[in-house]
C-alpha cells in the first residue's frame, strides 16, 4: 500500500428534481440508469484507483441521498474499495427531504462521518422560489435522527441575496440555522448559472450592496455565536472544519471519479466528460492538462488566500525553490492592511474577503518568477 494520503471526490449526477439554480452535472433519477452509472464509476475507480490511503472521501452530486436503498448500498459497497483508516472523513450529500432512518442505518453500516445538507433557507417564500418545501418542524426533525445516530459532524448549506430576499427574511434564517446546533455552515451568494432555468426566466438579482451587507451580517452573527470563519464561505465550530475542502484550498492532490467530476493529480488538472451516456460506454476523460510550475504557483495563491490562515510561505518555497514574496508583490497591500503576516503566514484581513477578486488579479498579474534558482526569505 502506497504510504501518501489523497482525497477523493466522487460525483453521483442524479436528483429526484433539478432546482432552477443548479448547474451541476445532473439528471433525473432512474434505478435502471442509476445501475448502468454505477457499474461504470466501478470499473472507472478499480482502474485509476492506486491504493492511497483516503484521508477524505466526498460524494457529491447531484443528490447521492436520492438514490433507492439498493442502489445507494451498490454505491457504498463501491466506495468500500477505497483504503480508508481511523482518520478519513467520510462524507455524503444529502437534501432534507431523503434523510430517514433507514438511510442513516446505511450510512453508519458503510462509515459514513459527516453528512452535508442542502437546505438553502426555512423562508416558505423563498423556498417556493426555489422549488422547494419543507416546513422547519421537519428540518429539525430529520437532522436530529443523524444526531441520535451519533453522526453529529453536519453541515447545512445557507443561501443568501436571493430575488427579493429582505435583511428581515435573512435575520430570521439566520436565527432558525442556528437553532440546528450544527458544527458547520456553508453561505453562498444566490448567482445566475449559465443553462439554468432561472437564467432562462432572467431573474433579477440583488444589488451588489444589498449581497455586501448581507454577506457582512452573516459574519458577524455567525462568529458572534461560535462559528470559525476558516474560509470565505465557510463557518465551523472548533475542531469541524471540512478537511476535503481545506485539500482543494491547500491546494492538495484529489482523484475525482464520475461524470463531470474534477481533479488534480500528478501535475494534472482536468475533468470528466458531462456527456452521460458517454461516461457509460467508458468514454470518461474530458479536459485534461498538464500545469506548468507557474499555473501551479497561482494556484497554491489563489486557492491558500481563500483560507483565513491563508499561505504558508516555508511550504510556497518547499514545493517551487522560490520565496513567494519574491514571486508576488505583497508589500503594498500589506502596508495598507489589506494581506497580514504572521511568522510563516501571509493572509487576507477578514474585512476584505467580499473584495478579495479585486486583490488576487492584481497578485497574479505582478508575479515575477526570479532568474537566480533557489531563493530564501527572511
Amino acid at each position: 500500500m502506497m504510504s501518501r494520503k489523497i482525497s477523493v471526490y466522487i460525483h453521483i449526477p442524479f436528483c429526484k428534481n433539478i432546482c432552477p439554480y443548479c448547474d451541476f452535472c445532473k439528471v433525473f433519477y432512474r434505478e435502471k440508469l442509476c445501475n448502468d452509472y454505477l457499474e461504470a464509476l466501478e470499473k472507472e475507480i478499480k482502474k485509476y484507483y492506486q491504493q492511497e490511503v483516503c484521508k477524505t472521501i466526498y460524494l457529491g452530486g447531484g443528490t447521492p441521498s436520492c438514490l433507492s436503498p439498493v442502489a445507494l448500498e451498490k454505491l457504498f459497497k463501491i466506495v468500500s474499495f477505497f483504503q480508508k483508516n481511523s482518520h478519513t472523513e467520510y462524507t455524503i450529500e444529502c437534501n432534507i427531504e431523503d434523510i430517514n432512518e433507514d438511510k442513516i442505518k446505511l450510512f453508519q453500516k458503510y462509515g459514513v462521518n459527516r453528512i452535508s445538507i442542502g437546505i438553502q433557507t426555512s423562508i416558505p417564500r423563498l423556498q417556493q422560489l426555489l422549488e422547494r418545501e419543507i416546513s422547519k418542524e421537519e428540518i429539525k426533525r430529520r437532522i436530529d435522527l443523524c444526531k441520535h445516530a451519533n453522526i453529529q459532524n453536519i453541515n447545512v448549506d445557507l443561501m443568501y441575496a436571493l430575488p427579493s430576499e429582505t435583511k428581515e427574511e435573512l435575520e430570521k434564517d439566520i436565527d432558525f440555522f442556528l437553532s440546528l446546533n450544527v458544527p458547520h455552515i456553508s453561505t453562498y451568494s444566490f448567482m445566475l448559472e449559465p443553462h439554468t432555468k432561472f437564467s432562462l426566466q432572467k431573474i433579477e438579482l440583488a444589488s451588489e450592496e444589498v449581497d455586501a451587507s448581507m454577506y457582512e451580517y452573516i459574519c458577524t452573527i455567525l462568529k458572534k455565536n461560535g462559528y470559525f470563519h476558516y474560509e470565505v464561505s465557510n463557518f465551523a465550530k472548533e475542531g469541524f472544519q471540512s478537511s476535503h475542502n481545506l485539500s482543494y484550498w491547500n491546494h492538495d492532490e484529489y482523484y475525482g471519479f464520475g461524470v463531470g467530476a474534477a481533479f488534480y493529480y500528478k501535475g494534472k488538472r482536468g475533468s470528466h466528460t458531462r456527456n452521460l451516456t458517454a461516461y457509460i460506454q467508458g468514454n470518461a476523460m474530458g479536459h485534461v492538462s498538464v500545469l506548468t510550475q507557474e499555473e501551479k504557483m497561482d494556484y497554491f495563491l489563489l486557492l491558500g488566500l481563500r483560507k483565513r490562515e491563508g499561505i504558508s510561505k516555508k511550504r510556497f518555497q518547499k514545493e517551487f525553490s522560490y520565496d513567494i514574496k519574491k514571486v508576488y508583490s505583497f508589500d503594498s497591500w500589506i502596508q495598507k492592511g489589506v494581506l497580514q503576516e504572521e511568522g510563516d503566514f501571509i493572509y487576507l484581513n477578514e474585512s476584505y474577503f467580499y473584495v478579495m477578486n479585486t486583490i488576487l488579479v492584481d497578485l497574479l498579474y505582478s508575479r515575477k518568477i526570479p532568474e537566480k534558482g533557489l531563493q530564501t526569505f527572511v
